[in-house]
């Protein structure tokens, strides 16, 4: 497969694109090895971002009209900036769109959405056994920290947290 002579199209999910999308994000699942925690729908998604309270927001990637890879990312806040941030959530490409500069184009895109929103900082996790990523990502200008940890509470432990 060759796409170095096809348009490769950046822009902001619209609500048709939104079954692609998650088609994206199973793909993305079974890739890292985590479809057995993905419980979400195409409708929730959908809700999530075109709702009347939009929680994220995404870029897909197209190549002769397909979908081939999306970000989906939302603000939070740095207290020690003052400023607001960006946080991905999740890059993903499909194999066969791999190596063509589709992940550095959505990476750079949302590089220049940051800057001209006033924020401060674009983050993002990365599985520390994904070395092709930490390495693209290295190349990219990002630090991958080494003293921070993820924290994170869901499902039950989430209810118990909450005194439920």
């Amino acid at each position: 497969m060759s796409i170095a002579s096809t348009q490769v199209t950046l822009r902001s999910v619209t609500p048709a694109d939104v079954e692609a999308v998650f088609a994206l994000i199973l793909a993305l699942a079974d890739y890292e090895k985590l479809s057995h925690q993905v419980t979400g729908t195409a409708d929730a998604l959908r809700s999530h971002l075109f709702g009347e309270r939009r929680y994220a927001d995404a870029i897909v990637a197209e190549v002769d009209g397909t979908v081939v890879g999306f970000a989906l990312f939302f603000y939070n806040y740095s207290t020690f900036l003052t400023k607001p941030g960006i946080y991905l959530e999740d890059l993903f490409v499909l194999p066969d769109y791999r190596r063509y500069g589709i992940g550095t184009a959505l990476l750079t895109h949302l590089a220049k959405t940051a800057i001209a929103q006033g924020c401060g900082r674009l983050e993002w996790s990365v599985l520390d056994w994904n070395a092709p990523a930490i390495s693209f990502y290295k190349r990219m200008g990002a630090d991958v920290l080494p003293d921070w940890r993820i924290c994170r509470v869901t499902g039950d432990a989430l209810a118990t947290l909450a005194g439920e």
